[in-house]
């Protein structure tokens, strides 16, 4: 764990941690809903352990990244009524260096100025505009119950 780290941070109290910081655990993998989005399902994957770049995940978690990358686009499809979801990785932010795959619902009633990396406009929204975390709950819930009716 590395202590100036959010996700480390949260990681580490994720037994008590709200649905929205755990929308899906499992071994090597958490999904979490983005805190500062106004875009309900914009979602975030991190590996449990403390890594920055995807060439230090080990064999298994890279594994693991694609079938959760495509069981959580299914997911935020069917909850969501996504026609899709995008994937993109930065992790630059002060704080954030932490490996973390956004996986954004791409909603069919979005404006040609909301597609392709314009959706990041739905990113670093203001407080008055972000999800509320009881609809993040909700809908982390929600997703969840997905996920696991499509593992069975």
């Amino acid at each position: 764990m590395v202590a100036d780290c959010y996700s480390c941070t949260t990681e580490a109290v994720l037994d008590t941690a709200p649905p929205r910081e755990a929308v899906h655990v499992e071994e090597r993998w958490r999904v979490a809903h983005a805190f500062d989005t106004s875009l309900p399902g914009w979602l975030v994957l991190l590996p449990r352990r403390h890594v920055t770049s995807l060439d230090e995940l080990d064999p298994d978690e890279a594994a693991d990244l694609g079938r959760l990358m495509a069981s959580t686009s299914r997911a935020l499809r069917e909850v969501t009524g996504a026609s899709k979801a995008y994937a993109v990785f930065f992790a630059e932010a002060e704080g954030f260096a932490h490996l973390h795959v956004h996986l954004v619902p791409r909603m069919p009633w979005f404006t040609p100025e909301q597609v392709g990396p314009r959706v990041f406009g739905f990113l670093g929204a203001s407080d008055a505009d972000r999800v509320p975390y009881a609809d993040q709950d909700a809908l982390a819930l929600r997703l969840r119950e997905s996920l696991v009716q499509g593992s069975e």
